[in-house]
């Protein structure tokens, strides 16, 4: 199964670019599963951290996730994904930052290494280059601080942040650090 995410991973994200960078995308969905490999959850989980963007940003669908997978990971990509990309950038936030707060474990945890894996590239660009960073996003650091730190109130909850995961507190640490005062 891991080894079919990611031929089909690659496939899909071919010729896309990170945000504000000249590195291949599929780098991040990579790396969001291996973050979730090393804390030992399941492989239906790290599958479908390196499917997660698939549904959202590729011409992949959930039916096709469910033939080719099953649909705990069709159901894991859904919960990371977006519903309706025509809608505003805040709307579209508003909405995941609400889903994430009763959304299962699993899509929380998903969606932790997906943010978690974003915001250490934000740092590491922010070490290069300074505050010309917030330029990549189209609505700059104030609503990026927004969004960051809504996401973290919804899925850094204690139970998780007591939980065997590490990535709930990394991320917590992540979040604080890039937009402390």
């Amino acid at each position: 199964m891991l080894e079919l995410a990611i031929l089909e991973a690659t496939k899909a994200h071919n010729g896309q670019m990170r945000k504000g960078r000249d590195i291949p995308y599929i780098i991040h969905p990579y790396t969001v599963g291996m973050m979730l490999l090393k804390e030992g959850l399941d492989i239906e989980i790290v599958a479908s951290g390196i499917l997660h963007d698939t549904v959202e940003d590729t011409n992949i669908t959930l039916e096709y996730i469910e033939k080719n997978f099953n649909k705990r990971v069709a159901s894991i990509v859904k919960g990371c994904s977006e519903p309706d990309k025509s809608l505003p950038w805040e709307d579209r936030k508003k909405h995941t930052i609400k889903y994430l707060k009763t959304a299962p474990f699993e899509i929380q945890v998903v969606s932790c290494a997906d943010k978690l894996h974003n915001i250490k590239t934000i740092k590491e660009d922010y070490k290069n280059s300074g505050k010309k960073v917030w330029d990549n996003f189209k609505r700059g650091k104030e609503k990026q601080k927004w969004y960051y730190t809504s996401i973290v109130e919804s899925i850094c909850t204690d139970k998780n942040l007591n939980s065997n995961i590490s990535l709930f507190k990394e991320l917590k640490k992540e979040v604080e650090y890039m937009f402390k005062a």
